[in-house]
């Protein structure tokens, strides 16, 4: 992904992060891509990697299980402000999918003690949204999105890599690094 990242330049002039969901991973680089952090997340409780039709506009307590994901794709995001002033990275403002500082108001689902585990398993508890550490999002998100946003490229957890972004079949192809079996490589 970073290899056709920098040789398309798809990012343009811009920020950008990836998004690995199956290793609860965010990466940041800056406009040149160079890697600026990397840190633990925490993502959709539900696997998969389009979001339902209509779930950005109901009410969280409305939004069932198998609805709570982070979807897959390329998306042009900027920084705002969500419900209750907080300060978010909007990832895909269609589904209110945002990448903000973890939220810490219900104790019993423990969101830091998910994002100090050493396993990705236990970091699907979000309905949708990517939570990072708090200090990540201030020092390294912040102030590379604030003056012209940048771009999120969110990894699939079941769509192969190509399907999403078939930039990458391609540039692979060019490369002569095509997938022998259809599978996806990360």
């Amino acid at each position: 992904m970073t290899d056709w990242i920098a040789a398309t330049r798809d990012n343009g002039t811009l920020p950008y992060i990836i998004i690995d969901k199956k290793a609860a991973a965010v990466l940041v680089f800056d406009a040149s891509g160079k890697l600026q952090g990397v840190t633990p997340a925490l993502v959709g409780v539900a696997p998969g990697d389009d979001s339902t039709p209509g779930v950005g506009s109901k009410e969280l307590s409305k939004i069932g299980p198998a609805e709570r994901t982070t979807p897959a794709g390329r998306f042009v995001s900027r920084l705002g402000t969500a419900a209750g002033g907080e300060n978010v990275l909007w990832v895909d403002w269609s589904t209110s999918v945002a990448l903000h500082a973890v939220v810490t108001g219900n104790r019993r689902e423990r969101r830091l003690e998910r994002l100090l585990s050493p396993s990705p398993v236990d970091n699907r508890i979000t309905f949708g949204c990517i939570n990072v550490p708090a200090n990540f999002y201030r020092e390294k998100v912040g102030p590379l999105f604030r003056r012209a946003g940048g771009v999120v490229y969110v990894l699939p957890d079941t769509k192969p890599l190509e399907t999403v972004f078939p930039g990458v079949l391609l540039h692979r192809a060019a490369a002569g690094d095509a997938p022998r079996t259809g599978a996806s490589r990360r």
